[in-house]
């Protein structure tokens, strides 16, 4: 299995980062070691948490195989990198002991300029109750520019000459726009110029041609972990757009955001909650204004690692999990958050939708059909017990079981474990 995809099956917060970094330490345990974890999408708008020996680790940038020893963390062309925010990463994780000389960064992953910065957030409150619900970081305006090929890359930040050119470029326009549409002050070319060139010393040692790299890794039979940020429902393509981010981290956009053809990819793995949350805007059908939405955001501690916005709770919806595995093209799940729903006489599940008296079995094709979904739940029986100690399947209590066994009918892909708590070693796998 050289190279894993692992990646949301659902809005994000899913726990990609735990399922990561179990992979990232099977070595520990007998299985394969990873040599290379790799983000292919997506900025520092990602957040994902790791417990390891009971500490909290977050990572948004940087890969999570940043915290395994021997394992290489690359960050690939499809990611579109803040410099400022990856050296405060960088900084954090080495005041804390960790190692990050290993990261590598492609010279073609497009850079998050001040300009970025300051068009994202302008433009969300300009569009008030229709905003979009991004992080306000750059990300959108960032690939936006990359599409329209007025983008920067890594690599121009080595040649003060083309980049100069690039931010003209870029800002003759955009201060056009932030003057007259947002009435806010132009800003200088000069000094974007100069913050960027701040970073190159810092930067030049990490930068790689990050294609040849991992096909070089892939032909040598090193194991390489795509890591996915975001997840299927919001991708640009394939998710609620226009409540999406701005890149495509389904499994198809592992193979342009890193340059390696889809004959390289030998596992995907869907990374889905016991239940479902989202942040943001956007249609959201098992959504819960009651207090088991209360109780699950509680007890699930459902706050954004990256935002500190906190996320919407609901029920798990098995219509969403079979599209991401038709999408993705999932060789398995990873089930994460168990244990939330231990004290729950009665766990719903979303089976279909109800959409203007029609029965949806799989997602509605229209954005409009699904705006207006409505769930149609089947009842299992919950538990009480406390299973955040358990370690292997038949620990957990026979209702429990009988629930992830519905879900993997429900889902459309076997599950290959089930986190039953936030630490590294609070994970049970189900086939392997």
């Amino acid at each position: 299995m050289p190279a894993i995809v692992i990646l949301g099956a659902q809005w994000g917060d899913e726990g990609k980062g735990k399922a990561t970094d179990l992979l990232a330490t099977q070595s520990e345990r007998g299985g394969a070691h990873i040599d290379y974890c790799v983000r292919t999408s997506g900025g520092h708008n990602a957040g994902h948490t790791i417990v390891v020996n009971g500490e909290k680790f977050a990572t948004h940038l940087l890969p999570s195989g940043i915290l395994t020893p021997g394992c290489t963390s690359v960050i690939a062309n499809g990611v579109v990198v803040a410099p400022d925010a990856l050296f405060r990463e960088v900084d954090g994780l080495e005041a804390r002991g960790v190692d990050t000389s290993s990261l590598v960064v492609s010279a073609n992953a497009h850079v998050i300029a001040s300009y970025h910065t300051a068009l994202d957030k302008v433009t969300e409150r300009f569009l008030g109750k229709n905003k979009i619900g991004t992080t306000g970081r750059g990300i959108g305006p960032a690939y936006a520019d990359k599409i329209n090929r007025t983008g920067i890359r890594v690599a121009d930040l080595f040649d003060e000459g083309i980049l100069t050119k690039k931010v003209e470029g870029a800002l003759d326009l955009k201060n056009q726009v932030l003057a007259k549409v947002y009435n806010r002050r132009a800003i200088e070319v000069e000094a974007v110029v100069e913050e960027l060139l701040s970073y190159v010393d810092r930067l030049r040692p990490m930068v790689q041609d990050t294609s040849l790299l991992l096909n070089r890794a892939l032909d040598d039979g090193k194991t390489v972990l795509f890591e996915g940020a975001q997840a299927t429902m919001l991708d640009v393509d394939h998710g609620t757009y226009p409540f999406v981010t701005s890149s495509n981290p389904v499994a198809g956009g592992v193979c342009t955001g890193a340059g390696v053809g889809p004959t390289r990819i030998d596992r995907v793995i869907g990374v889905i909650k016991a239940y479902t949350t989202r942040v943001g805007s956007g249609p959201f059908p098992t959504e819960l204004f009651d207090e088991d939405g209360e109780k699950l955001w509680k007890i699930g501690g459902e706050v954004g690692v990256s935002t500190g916005r906190d996320r919407r709770c609901g029920w798990y919806d098995s219509v969403i999990a079979r599209y991401a595995t038709r999408v993705n093209g999932l060789t398995e799940l990873f089930l994460t958050k168990l244990d939330v729903l231990s004290s729950w006489e009665r766990v719903p599940v979303c089976v279909a939708y109800d959409v203007d008296g029609v029965r949806h079995d799989e997602m509605p094709m229209t954005q409009s059909e699904f705006h207006h979904a409505k769930p149609i739940y089947e009842y299992l029986d919950g538990w009480w017990e406390d299973i955040s100690g358990c370690r292997t399947f038949a620990d957990l209590p026979k209702n429990a079981q009988r629930y992830v066994h519905a879900l993997e009918d429900l889902s459309g892909a076997k599950f290959w474990g089930v986190g039953v708590g936030p630490g590294r070693e609070q994970t049970i796998v189900v086939n392997d």
